[in-house]
């Protein structure tokens, strides 16, 4: 059976950060984004998991460096409760070698923080389309 839909969906956002100007920098960056919709923003892994069970994000922009639960330990229990859910690792970590020392399987990319705006919401909207997709 074909299905047609002239509307298309919108992405579903989350945004985690423990810097409150860089959450509400990026919520208005997504936001003035043609279907692109920011559900929630939170400033640990604790409150992202829960955020996740109550809002369904398809991406997640998850900051590694975090207070009360940092982003390795809320992407795994993130990934366990909602497979689906892609989320982008994002860092100002500088040394790559930290990065190697740290298990990145429940990440499905990763970017840094100094990338321009505009490949940071590519990158979302291509891991929207992943986990629409699958």
């Amino acid at each position: 059976m074909l299905m047609l839909s002239c509307e298309s969906s919108t992405l579903r956002v989350l945004v985690v950060d423990d810097h409150e100007l860089t959450r509400l920098t990026l919520q208005l960056a997504f936001s003035c984004q043609e279907n692109i919709q920011v559900v929630g923003l939170a400033s640990n892994g604790q409150e992202a998991i829960e955020m996740v069970k109550r809002y369904q994000p398809d991406v997640i922009v998850l900051d590694l460096q975090m207070p009360v639960m940092d982003g390795w330990s809320a992407s795994s229990k993130i990934k366990a409760i909602s497979p689906n859910t892609q989320i982008l690792a994002y860092s100002s970590v500088e040394d790559a070698n930290f990065l190697e020392t740290k298990p990145v399987h429940s990440f499905d990319d990763f970017c840094k923080k100094d990338v321009p705006t505009t490949e940071l919401i590519s990158l979302v909207r291509q891991l929207g389309q992943r986990a629409t997709d699958g």
